[in-house]
């Protein structure tokens, strides 16, 4: 009896719920299956990198099921028509897979089940890209949560799916007769990297993992998290978002590290730490929840009166020029461009530049968040439609549970706070390598000889800053005002 194990965004063996389903069920007669979908790699919001990344993700998810007896069956196509075809050849009595919560997705799920059961197969889902689902948590009158704080204590709340760690052994390998091919290259999928990003797969995520825990940036998380220049974060963002690896593996291993600091008696800092890492499993969480609740986010303001707010200048020509220099971190603000920059050559952003850049991109150059939003799915190796959305709606002041428009990020003291002395700065931004600590925050008292004996001339080898922050926050608070 075999069962076709559909692998979308659970790209892994271990802690893996369907799979572990399927193996169980038709004692390890399983038809592994990825399907490079045609809509989603020629959508608007493809990321060179991130198919990259995904591609890499295969290749190793091939070669453990290859170690165990198996292989990985590829199409490319439409899901429903492939899945259709390989039940067919293969005569498998089910079909199982990992749910998705994103609009898109929803919709292609419920096209492919309906398929599936028209050919008499039998169609199992289940509960593994998040610990909680959308429709688990809500407030006592019933509705989806829209504020964060009570949502995470309701999440802390309830009791957590297990993780299921038994080791996968050998598999039956898929008959000969189910066709499939090749992992192709990005090249040969139409797409160039010019980004130079972390390899994917399940073996990284790993070893990524098992040195986040042993270097202790889980213990220091709460201290260290918004030093752009520290290597404070977990940078695990592109292997949840794969499912290279289970946030049920990163909760629990987060708490079993927690209780054996406090069991040698450690500060409570290593305590906070962890909270507060965990925390930010629960923002996905409270994010995939936000879209699947209210659809409307993903093209709209959650705060559908802010669809009336006035963005950019008026003039559209000057409106693209400070957006390309947005881009490519050419603003004059050298927080906002060492930010950019990073994301542009690595696929990846540190979350306190994120905020920084997305406040940047509304509140001062005044510019829609959707132009921002679409810009990072196309960059991000990580790019998330419920993360994305969220983190940009927040910044925005447009969102749910959002930053209040009246508090607005300044760039430069952002910096001033967390790259005090311009290391992350200067790293991004070769141009501003050589210029001393006293004027990294403030170039325009640089004295003018300095500046061309460091070979950073404002203006010509650096840009003057594009707009004036002041100014553009008293435009942005009147429109804002407008509004409410």
């Amino acid at each position: 009896m075999s069962i076709i194990h559909w692998f979308r965004r659970d790209l892994r063996l271990i802690d893996n719920t369907a799979l572990n389903h399927a193996i169980a069920a038709s004692g390890g007669d399983v038809i592994p299956v990825f399907i490079l979908d045609e809509q989603l790699l020629r959508g608007k919001d493809v990321a060179p990198a991130r198919v990259q990344f995904m591609l890499d993700c295969l290749r190793d998810l091939d070669k453990s099921l290859r170690d165990r007896g198996s292989r990985l069956i590829v199409r490319r196509g439409d899901p429903v028509r492939e899945l259709v075809a390989i039940a067919k050849a293969s005569r498998a009595t089910e079909l199982c897979f990992n749910r998705d919560y994103t609009p898109l997705a929803r919709a292609r799920d419920a096209r492919a089940i309906a398929a599936l059961q028209a050919e008499g197969i039998v169609v199992n889902t289940f509960k593994d890209a998040v610990i909680h689902e959308p429709d688990e948590l809500h407030t006592g009158n019933g509705a989806p949560y829209t504020v964060f704080t009570p949502y995470k204590n309701k999440w802390l709340a309830l009791p957590k799916p297990p993780a299921q760690m038994s080791k996968i052994d050998m598999l039956r390998a898929p008959q000969a007769n189910v066709a499939t091919q090749a992992i192709p290259t990005a090249a040969e999928l139409g797409f160039n990297v010019t980004q130079q990003i972390q390899k994917g797969g399940e073996s990284i995520a790993q070893v990524q993992f098992n040195a986040v825990l042993t270097e202790g940036r889980i213990d220091r998380y709460q201290e260290q998290r918004n030093f752009l220049a520290v290597n404070g974060t977990s940078r695990l963002s592109p292997h949840l978002r794969f499912g290279t690896l289970s946030p049920r593996t990163c909760y629990y291993t987060a708490l079993a590290a927690r209780v054996e600091k406090v069991g040698r008696q450690s500060a409570t800092n290593s305590v906070n730490g962890t909270d507060v890492w965990i925390s930010e499993l629960i923002w996905r969480e409270f994010y995939v929840q936000v879209l699947y609740h209210f659809p409307h986010a993903d093209k709209h303001s959650f705060k559908q009166n802010y669809d009336a707010m006035q963005w950019g200048s008026g003039n559209a020509a000057q409106d693209q020029e400070l957006f390309a220099a947005w881009c490519e971190g050419k603003t004059g603000y050298p927080i906002v461009d060492a930010a950019m920059r990073q994301l542009n050559q690595t696929g990846w952003m540190h979350n306190r530049g994120r905020m920084i850049v997305a406040s940047f991109l509304t509140k001062d150059l005044l510019l829609d968040w959707r132009w921002g939003e679409r810009y990072f799915m196309q960059k991000l190796v990580d790019g998330d439609p419920a993360s994305n959305n969220g983190g940009w709606q927040w910044a925005a002041s447009t969102g749910t549970d959002a930053q209040p428009y009246f508090r607005v990020f300044n760039p430069s003291l952002q910096a001033e706070r967390f790259d005090p002395k311009g290391v992350y700065i200067r790293k991004w931004l070769s141009e501003l390598a050589r210029v001393p600590d006293e004027y990294i925050h403030n170039l325009a008292v640089m004295p003018p000889l300095m500046q061309l004996q460091l070979n950073c001339v404002l203006g010509q080898n650096y840009p003057y800053p594009i707009v004036d922050h002041n100014t553009q926050k008293e435009i942005m608070m009147a429109r804002f005002k407008a509004i409410n």
